[in-house]
């Protein structure tokens, strides 16, 4: 079996984003991978739909700031080189595909929490980053540490 070259992993800060982060890891094969990391920030015109009369930019750029901190950190733990960190703003799944050509990823690992019922037929990041990649997707199914399943 061929052995992945370059991962990228999605992650969305949570707590939860060590579990994906350490499944990504595992399938590392004798340091011949590499593994990259990204966050999404959805624009804040999107959540609002822009009839907020202020400007935004400010706080956006605080929020890639704070997420380009925490991101460093949980790279840090993996060892992955700051050229290899990412912290996008746009729409998630099509970040990542759009990293994940230019990166010449082969696999996107993404965090996904198995939702049911309306979440489910919503859809989710993890289903709109599968529909779209190029390349295979892993879906880690992550546990919420503070509940029981």
């Amino acid at each position: 079996m061929a052995h992945y070259q370059h991962i990228l992993v999605g992650v969305d800060l949570s707590d939860e984003s060590n579990q994906v982060l350490d499944r990504a890891a595992s399938l590392i094969s004798a340091g011949n991978t590499r593994l990259s990391i990204a966050h999404i920030i959805e624009p804040l015109t999107f959540a609002y739909g822009g009839d907020i009369p202020m400007d935004l930019s400010e706080v956006q750029d605080q929020l890639q700031e704070q997420a380009t901190e925490q991101l460093s950190k949980l790279a840090g733990r993996a060892g992955i080189p700051a050229q290899r960190q990412h912290v996008l703003i746009g729409q998630p799944a099509t970040e990542l595909h759009h990293l994940a050509k230019l990166q010449h990823a082969d696999l996107i690992v993404i965090g996904s929490h198995g939702r049911q019922g309306l979440a489910l037929l919503l859809g989710s990041t993890a289903n709109g980053v599968l529909h779209g990649a190029k390349c295979d997707v892993l879906a880690v199914r992550v546990h919420d540490p503070d509940k029981s399943e």
